[in-house]
């Protein structure tokens, strides 16, 4: 069996964007240091989720994936991984996600059919809506309200773990749209909805540096409210940082803005959180 071919299918190096935020929600929603258990249980609650969104998101658009120049290399397309194996691997994704979940607690398994159906929805929105960038940032803003429940199991004083959640919808959605630019001239014709197809690219990236700034007057609000020390600000300025440079690279190297830059916010907004105990 070629594991790496199964490992470029699912992404996991892509779980970058999301697990430190999970963790920042457990963090913020914890008085005490979690437990190993709750810390591993959430680990795997995170890989299944994100190999569930992955496998789903590849198999709805193979098609689209098969005509793009750009995408037609990926495994389901290229014949490297049937469409039999995907669905395997997105069902026994599922079985493990769910499983973890109702580890967690019921309370989390309850709700955790949530960020399926968002996962399973968005690759059908740039079908239909020039707003799809959104599923995009719905997806990931789960991922910290995930973290939070985990350790509160309850929608109380919900506040932290909701304006992470929001910084994370509109930074998402940001970086969705600088990787949009990479299609844009497909996407358009093949009458798929992207803000560079709607705008142009010039003025998408201007909006995405609009949805930026929304996102870090979030991380303000939960700095303000949770993690005001001058470590924590420190981190604060650095993300700032890091948005700039993603802008000043967007539009002459978008794999640097898009991944690399995004994997160090991720991680930066992380030890933010953790400061606060410092």
């Amino acid at each position: 069996m070629d594991i790496k071919k199964y490992l470029n299918f699912i992404k996991v190096e892509h779980t970058l964007f999301s697990l430190p935020l999970i963790y920042a929600g457990v963090l913020l929603a914890s008085e005490e240091l979690p437990s190993l258990k709750l810390i591993l249980l959430v680990l795997f609650a995170a890989i299944f989720a994100r190999i569930s969104a992955m496998t789903a998101n590849r198999i709805i658009d193979s098609e689209i994936d098969k005509r793009n120049p750009r995408t037609r290399g990926r495994e389901i397309p290229s014949g490297k991984i049937s469409h039999l194996k995907a669905y395997i691997i997105l069902l026994l994704s599922l079985a493990g996600y769910f499983v973890t979940a109702y580890l967690i607690s019921p309370f989390c398994f309850y709700l955790s059919p949530i960020p399926i159906v968002i996962f399973i929805f968005y690759p059908y929105m740039k079908r239909f809506t020039y707003f799809a960038h959104f599923g995009v940032g719905l997806g990931l803003s789960m991922g910290p309200l995930g973290g939070w429940f985990a350790v509160k199991n309850s929608f109380e004083n919900i506040t932290p773990g909701a304006l992470l959640s929001l910084f994370t919808l509109f930074w998402a959605t940001s970086f969705d749209i600088i990787y949009s630019t990479l299609d844009e001239e497909f996407d358009r014709s093949n009458n798929l909805k992207s803000f560079p197809v709607k705008f142009g690219k010039k003025k998408a990236l201007f909006y995405s540096l609009v949805l930026h700034f929304i996102s870090y007057v979030f991380l303000i609000l939960l700095f303000i409210s949770q993690t005001r020390n001058i470590l924590s600000f420190i981190f604060l300025v650095t993300v700032a940082v890091l948005y700039y440079f993603e802008h000043k690279f967007a539009e002459r190297d978008v794999e640097l803005a898009f991944f690399k830059l995004n994997a160090v916010v991720s991680f930066v907004v992380f030890l933010m959180v953790i400061a606060k105990g410092i």
